[in-house]
């Protein structure tokens, strides 16, 4: 499988949303939206669930991913991902490993190799 680190350190070409975008998936989509919301007690729509991964220029991005601090940032310093910033690991992304801590392995990573 590809790998399309993102600016926080998940891979956005393992990522359901991503995969199904890519392949045109509209049902793999609507039931995506529909687990999702069932799981994290949102309201998701297929279209929400579009994403085409965070380092796409115009989107469309995963409603969160669309309003996510990380990827904002990232993006406004001009950085690939975290690993690359003077500030790592900042408040906004330890918060973040506590709930994926292998974003955390996947930075530390890239960081040990720069």
């Amino acid at each position: 499988m590809e790998k399309m680190i993102a600016t926080c350190g998940l891979n956005c070409a393992s990522c359901e949303a991503y995969q199904a975008t890519h392949r045109g998936d509209a049902k793999a989509l609507e039931a995506l939206a529909a687990t999702w919301s069932e799981q994290y007690a949102a309201t998701l729509t297929a279209e929400d669930c579009t994403c085409m991964g965070c380092h796409s220029e115009t989107g469309p991005w995963m409603s969160h991913c669309a309003e996510c601090e990380i990827r904002a940032c990232g993006t406004e310093k001009g950085l690939g991902t975290c690993a690359e910033c003077a500030d790592y690991a900042c408040d906004k992304l330890t918060k973040f490993f506590d709930f994926v801590p292998d974003a955390k392995t996947t930075l530390d990573g890239l960081r040990a190799s720069l």
